[in-house]
C-alpha cells in the first residue's frame, strides 16, 4: 500500500498539460536536447546499430544461401514495412518486425535464428525501421488482426502485479506526469528499436515491455511472448497517424 501511495505522489507531483486520452507522439514529450539528439543521427548513437544492419543487409549468412537484398533488392525498397507491424502471416500466427525477420532467416535463409535482443537483430530491425522513420504507423487493426487487437486490449487494460496497475493507469490517465524523473508517455512504441540512456544501448519494445512487468511486479514474459506481440499491436493501433521514430532515443 506504501508503495502505491508513493507512486500516486510521485506522478501528481509534476505534469504536462495534456489531454485526457489524447495519444501523443513519444517525441513530443522529449527534453529538447533529447529531441535535438533523435534528429541528428551524427550523434545519435543507434546509428551504428542501423550501419551494421545495414550491411547485414548485404551479406549472405553463409555460401549458397541468400542474403536480404538478394530477395528484397536495396534496404531502401523496405520503406513502410516498419510501419506496417505487427501483423499476420500468411499462416495466421502474429508476427512483429522481428519475428518476421527471424523467420525470414530460418525459413529463407536456413540459418539459424539471431535470438531476441541479439545486437544482429536488433541492428537489422533498426535499419528496415529507418525506412519507415516519419512516415505514419498504419498496422492493419481488423480482419484476421481484430482478435489479435483485442487480445493486446485486454491485455493493456488488466490490473497486474502486485501493484495492480494496468498499462492505462500510466498511459491513459497520466500521460505527460513525471515518475522519477520521467515524462510518462502514451506508451507507443513508434520508436523502438530505441537507444535508452538507462541502457547505454540499443533495446526492442520488449525489453522496454518487460521493463514495465517487473516495475508494477508482474511476471516477465519471453521475449517475443504472444501477449507481448499482442500489445505491441494494440499500442501500434493506438498509434496509428501518428510518425515511425525508429531508431528514437530514450531516457
Amino acid at each position: 500500500m506504501r508503495r502505491l501511495v508513493v507512486l500516486g505522489l510521485a506522478l501528481a507531483a509534476s505534469a504536462i498539460p495534456a489531454l485526457a486520452g489524447e495519444v501523443r507522439a513519444p517525441a513530443s514529450l522529449l527534453s529538447p536536447d533529447l529531441r535535438a539528439l533523435q534528429d541528428d543521427p551524427s550523434r545519435h548513437p543507434g546509428w551504428l546499430w542501423v550501419d551494421g544492419g545495414e550491411a547485414l543487409w548485404r551479406e549472405a549468412p553463409r555460401s549458397g544461401r541468400p542474403s536480404c537484398q538478394s530477395c528484397h533488392g536495396p534496404i531502401d525498397g523496405m520503406r513502410g514495412v516498419a510501419a506496417r507491424y505487427p501483423a499476420v502471416a500468411s499462416d495466421g500466427a502474429l508476427l512483429n518486425l522481428e519475428t518476421r525477420i527471424e523467420r525470414c532467416r530460418t525459413d529463407n535463409q536456413q540459418a539459424p535464428a539471431f535470438g531476441y535482443e541479439s545486437e544482429a537483430l536488433l541492428s537489422l530491425t533498426a535499419a528496415i525501421a529507418l525506412r519507415s522513420r516519419g512516415l505514419p504507423v498504419a498496422v492493419e487493426t481488423d480482419g484476421a488482426a481484430a482478435p489479435h487487437v483485442e487480445a493486446g486490449r485486454r491485455f493493456y487494460e488488466t490490473r497486474q502485479g502486485q501493484l495492480n496497475l494496468s498499462c492505462g493507469q500510466c498511459h491513459d490517465e497520466n500521460v505527460g506526469r513525471r515518475l522519477r524523473g520521467d515524462v510518462i508517455s502514451s506508451g507507443v512504441g513508434t520508436g523502438y528499436p530505441a537507444y535508452r540512456l538507462e541502457w547505454n544501448t540499443l533495446g526492442s519494445l520488449h525489453r522496454r515491455l518487460r521493463a514495465c512487468s517487473l516495475g508494477v511486479r508482474a511476471t516477465q514474459l519471453p521475449y517475443g511472448a504472444y501477449d507481448y506481440v499482442a500489445l505491441e499491436l494494440y499500442l501500434a493501433a493506438r498509434a496509428r497517424g501518428l510518425p515511425v521514430e525508429s531508431p528514437g532515443i530514450r531516457r
